[in-house]
């Protein structure tokens, strides 16, 4: 039976990995976004409009996110083919939540499912979708260490 201590170093180490998933998620989804020019609207959650400030959010989301993949799906994620698959669920999870849900009722839009299938919200549905994948993955690769 596993002491108190085991379980929370566990949980400690699934959320850490969980974070450098969802950091390396993060970085390939913000080349994507970037190219895109998404930061500014991700800055005005807050407000602004800077790129800047909208990488910065986009960032600490990608890390928030990581880590609460590392607390839900970590005990399934212990092989990459898991992981993978876990990852993009997350991410399809994430899609719906984030552009569809939380950003636009920010931003005083209220939620965007009339939009889900345009050709914007297809493409940030990839990118969710590439993001859970490489956040899956990074999950086992750091946990496996």
């Amino acid at each position: 039976m596993a002491t108190i201590a085991q379980q929370q170093n566990k949980s400690g180490h699934r959320v850490i990995s969980g974070v450098v998933g969802g950091i390396a998620g993060g970085v390939v989804f913000g080349m994507l976004m970037a190219m895109m020019g998404m930061f500014g609207a991700i800055a005005g959650m807050v407000g602004s409009s800077s790129p800047v400030v909208g990488a910065v959010i986009h960032m600490m989301i990608s890390a928030f996110i990581g880590a609460t993949f590392g607390i839900i799906f970590g005990g399934l994620s212990n092989t990459y083919a898991k992981g993978a698959v876990s990852g993009l669920v997350y991410g399809v999870i994430w899609w719906v939540l984030g552009p569809l849900v939380i950003m636009p009722v920010m931003m005083g839009m209220g939620v965007q499912f009339a939009n889900a299938l345009s050709t914007a919200m297809l493409m940030s549905l990839m990118g969710h979708m590439i993001f859970g994948l490489v956040l899956g993955l990074g999950y086992v690769w750091h946990s496996k260490r």
